[in-house]
């Protein structure tokens, strides 16, 4: 164990980034200007609906804070998770580019119009997923009249496959292989059958579309600062994301980073104990990615990714105090809390942020780290349920429904 790693108690660990830099770093694809063409499309969708802000004053009682909130994806699009933000834009930028339309200008209605109605019918965009990326690039493919391959790993649930199939026009695959090495094959198979990839990470040679996921996903906090603000809150102070590749943690924190230039927030990512790509980087401390060393156990099984989004890292490496590793009944904490607390239905992947805070508030052994993040009673704690119960029947197991 290094310096800048902790132990917290059993359940947790923290490892503190030293190359964190906040007020230096600028990130203009994120900012307001440069993701307003992400909103001009999702506004434009029919299917559109500002998703929930919960202002939970149980739960800022017992952290000690003067808010959480709890930005709920829970309903984005019919698709009980916040993913499809970034499929439909990052779709629509790719069929853009192959029809040859200007994506300042143009708008889903045009993309179907006749002339184009046979071209969009024999596209095929693949991806990977544990689940809600792949919904996303389902309903998506669905919206626009192309097909999609999505492939799953190894242990996926048959219901997460299911849910895939019923969002849109999705072939899906559950593999016998592990999440990052069925990313790599699907790259491989969609260079050779001239399927278009739409993948939610990014490597050395594949950046551009990542980007356009990550950007789509910042609608959900330019829609959360403006509910925050109408609630009285200037800014949050404090941000705890979940990570898996990281694509979501990072554009949130980019997002922020360029709404609050001079007084960007505290910055902590969650993830699971036995696949916690970003905590070992962090705990590292020598400023590279590094894949995850765990077993790769766990039931979020949204955040079961070994290997960092390229693009994230980077965002991260100068954005985030630092990270932590949970083992999975600290999510199944966060879960019941929210439901019974808040009315909140948040699954295995969108609960860890809220289990985690309330672990290191509520008990006085933490004081310390709670001092070292900053938190304390003027402290606005923005969290993001990105999912609802996407497993229906372990979400009534571990929050106890009859």
């Amino acid at each position: 164990m290094t310096d800048r790693e902790r132990t917290i108690s059993r359940d947790i660990l923290f490892a503190a980034n030293r190359f964190c830099r906040t007020k230096k770093s600028h990130f203009p694809e994120f900012s307001p200007e440069g993701t307003e063409n992400v909103r001009r499309l999702h506004e434009s969708l029919s299917s559109y609906a500002v998703t929930a802000l919960a202002d939970c004053r149980d739960l800022a009682a017992r952290a000690g804070v003067r808010a959480v909130l709890v930005k709920d994806e829970s309903s984005r699009f019919g698709l009980k998770a916040f993913k499809g933000l970034g499929s439909i834009y990052a779709m629509f930028r790719i069929l853009c580019r192959e029809l040859g339309l200007d994506e300042r200008t143009a708008e889903p209605a045009m993309l179907m119009a006749p002339e184009y109605r046979e071209r969009l019918e024999k596209m095929v965009f693949a991806t990977t997923t544990d689940g809600n990326h792949g919904k996303g690039v389902s309903w998506a493919a669905g919206v626009f009249g192309c097909r999609a391959k999505v492939f799953m790993p190894v242990g996926t649930v048959p219901v997460r496959a299911q849910a895939i199939r019923d969002a849109g026009s999705a072939e899906v695959t559950i593999t016998d292989m592990r999440y990052d090495d069925c990313v790599r094959w699907t790259r491989e198979q969609a260079a050779k059958e001239g399927w278009l990839l739409i993948q939610d990470t990014s490597w050395p040679d594949y950046e551009e579309v990542p980007l356009w996921i990550m950007q789509g996903y910042t609608t959900l906090f330019y829609e959360a600062l403006r509910q925050m603000q109408a609630m009285g809150y200037e800014r949050p102070t404090h941000l705890f994301l979940q990570a898996g590749v990281g694509s979501m943690a990072g554009s949130i924190a980019a997002a922020a980073a360029e709404a609050f230039p001079e007084e960007p927030p505290v910055i902590v990512t969650a993830e699971p104990r036995e696949v916690a790509c970003f905590y070992d980087s962090f705990a590292c401390g020598d400023g590279c990615p590094h894949e995850a060393a765990g077993s790769g156990e766990t039931i979020m099984a949204g955040l079961n990714c070994a290997i960092p989004c390229t693009l994230a890292w980077e965002i991260l490496k100068n954005l985030a105090a630092g990270g932590f590793s949970c083992v999975d009944e600290v999510t199944c904490h966060g879960m019941r809390l929210l439901r019974e607390s808040a009315g909140i239905v948040s699954g295995e992947s969108g609960a860890v942020p809220a289990g985690l805070l309330d672990r290191i508030t509520a008990c006085p052994e933490y004081a310390p780290l709670a001092r070292e993040l900053k938190l304390d009673r003027d402290s606005v704690v923005l969290l993001i349920n990105t999912e609802g119960d996407t497993d229906p029947e372990n979400y009534r197991r571990i929050t106890e429904i009859p």
